[in-house]
């Protein structure tokens, strides 16, 4: 008989301000937030601690709307790559335990105990062993959901762990009908608040409406709903309801090499002209090519997208294009997205521009041409590769990113978007 496997979501409370707090234990007794530029008093709340929360401050609110709730609020800037550090220092304490460890994100981590028990007692006392330990280490308080599969302890933590006084939760497969089916629909993990609107149109208010309805007659009645094929979602839901997950955990789920590299650029203002766009397009072009050239790929299709600054009027397009020969060439990246952006762009002021590569090969496996400039441009990039790497991404660049569009010198301060 196949052994039940044991499983645990470690998830960090309001990770960002917690160690913002463990760094700075004068504020231990204030309410905190880690958010935008504290020095402009602009922004968005990234993180705020359980006495800044008691004034009703919410992570995504504004700066502005925050301190207007608490005027006394201790605004922290953040600090990125700290917080990734911190991360890390946790996922060494976690491995002392298993070492099937999974990051699932910054804040939150899976762990499979189930060959761990004969070792460090039940899961229970491994629990509070590695709460101690993390707290000990970093000061940040951890909320451990237990389970049979990774789903379950997820929701496990989010639903239970979160909310009681010593933020530990065990979730087995025999409670799922009296603990987990009776919760609202829109407690059940992936579904989100449009998702749960259109379960409800369909009278499914709870968990367990959506896990005892029969599969074949949830996947009819997607269809119906939404006018298209749409099994597959309705499977994963109903999977979930049921607590039906056999993923592992896989402490090499983000060593996996990609299928796709992008990248992102939310614009500081509108950008109304081509030439200011083709700047942030250059940009995008060297950010994606360099991922690139560390991988040690070559992309076929270049994907190009933007977006405007309205959300009640959404403007925009994506589009792609298969290009005449796999590269990572920044350079013929950037002719190709450019073109690209020129057929689809409406003139619309642009707010948020993304780029990608798909379809990747080796790149040392491409076709020959007659008057072949790729080693060139090869030799010519690692060069300014290796330089970025050694000193930083601002030690060389385009000249166009100097300019008043350009975001180089910005990004350089950031990770992610935030501070470092």
């Amino acid at each position: 008989m196949k052994k039940e496997r044991i499983i645990m979501l470690s998830d960090c409370q309001s990770f960002y301000a917690s160690v913002e707090k463990a760094s700075n234990p004068q504020y231990s007794n204030l309410p905190l937030v880690v958010a935008g530029d504290p020095a402009r008093r602009s922004g968005i709340v990234l993180a705020a601690c359980p006495l800044a929360k008691a004034f009703g401050i919410t992570t995504a609110e504004t700066l502005k709307e925050a301190l207007t709730k608490c005027p006394e609020l201790i605004v922290a800037r953040p600090r990125m790559q700290h917080y990734i550090d911190v991360s890390a220092q946790i996922t060494d304490i976690l491995r002392k335990y298993s070492d099937l460890v999974e990051p699932y994100s910054i804040d939150e981590q899976f762990i499979d105990i189930t060959g761990s028990l004969s070792l460090f007692g039940s899961p229970r006392q491994i629990a509070v062993a590695i709460q101690d330990v993390i707290r000990r280490d970093t000061g940040v308080y951890t909320r451990i959901g237990i389970s049979y599969s990774k789903v379950t302890a997820k929701m496990a933590c989010d639903l239970w762990a979160k909310k009681n006084g010593n933020g530990l939760f065990s979730l087995s497969k025999e409670q799922l009908p009296a603990l987990l089916w009776p919760q609202p629909i829109g407690q059940l993990f992936m579904v989100g608040r449009r998702m749960s609107a259109h379960f409800q149109s369909m009278g499914l208010t709870t968990i367990g409406h959506l896990a005892q309805m029969p599969l074949a007659e949830l996947k009819w009645r997607m269809r119906e709903k939404f006018r298209k094929k749409c099994d597959i979602d309705a499977e994963l839901y109903w999977r979930i309801a049921n607590g039906m997950d056999d993923s592992p955990v896989n402490p090499a789920t983000y060593e996996a090499a990609p299928k796709s590299v992008g990248h992102q650029m939310t614009l500081p203002r509108d950008y109304p002209t081509l030439p200011e766009i083709k700047t942030i397009l250059l940009e995008l072009s060297e950010l994606v090519c360099r991922r690139c050239r560390n991988l040690k790929v070559n992309g076929a299709v270049v994907s190009v997208g933007c977006q405007g600054a309205s959300f009640d009027q959404p403007t925009g397009f994506s589009r792609q294009v298969t290009m005449s020969d796999p590269t990572n060439a920044t350079n013929l990246v950037y002719e190709a997205a450019v073109a690209l952006f020129r057929v689809h762009w409406d003139g619309q002021p642009v707010r948020r521009v993304h780029l990608s590569l798909s379809n990747l090969s080796d790149e040392n496996q491409y076709q020959l041409t007659l008057f072949e400039s790729r080693p060139r441009y090869r030799e010519l990039e690692r060069a300014t590769d290796d330089l970025k790497d050694k000193y930083g991404d601002t030690i060389i660049g385009r000249a166009a990113s100097f300019t008043g569009s350009g975001q180089i010198k910005e990004r350089a301060g950031k990770i992610g978007g935030h501070y470092k």
